[in-house]
């Protein structure tokens, strides 16, 4: 089983650290009163847009789509009080191309969510409750196309995730 670590250093003032990840890259975290770097919980939304970006761009690639751009926004609902947990997060997948294929977008964004990306597999599977969504621009002048494609999560097992569901009765 691979072990992947990351550390973070105070580094001050305030409450800034700079956390290095087992990759070697740097990231500088703080709160919103010093506000020099991102709040680590806000870092739990990049990498969702960031892992299931990487996901569905190689499989849009891989279905010969011509993508002129992409663009992954996630949005977050945060509990109020302690721990301020994220309760539902809305994944929005923007694909501009000349021709893209919706039926290639929603089974890349389907296949990310239930099957590649770590990130969605570890929230969903928590408390978040994940809403994919795209909308795709084509050629000038014509109407985008919107769709949901899934709604994962929470306390979803990331072991059964994409596949069917027992019939009812079955053991």
């Amino acid at each position: 089983m691979p072990l992947k670590t990351s550390t973070a250093r105070f580094s001050g003032p305030g409450m800034r650290f700079t956390a290095r990840t087992g990759s070697g890259h740097e990231i500088v975290l703080d709160d919103g009163e010093g506000n020099a770097g991102p709040r680590p919980v806000e870092m739990l939304l990049v990498g969702q847009a960031g892992c299931t970006g990487m996901d569905v761009m190689s499989i849009l690639q891989k279905k010969r789509q011509v993508v002129t751009s992409y663009e992954v926004a996630v949005s977050a609902d945060q509990r109020e009080g302690q721990p301020a947990i994220y309760t539902r997060a809305d994944v929005v997948h923007t694909v501009a191309g000349p021709a893209i294929d919706e039926a290639s977008v929603r089974r890349a964004i389907e296949l990310s969510a239930t099957k590649y990306c770590s990130v969605a597999a570890m929230l969903s599977a928590g408390t978040v409750e994940i809403h994919h969504r795209y909308r795709i621009v084509g050629p000038d002048g014509a109407a985008p196309i919107e769709g949901e494609v899934m709604v994962i999560g929470p306390h979803a097992d990331p072991d059964a995730a994409g596949r069917p569901a027992a019939p009812a009765g079955a053991d």
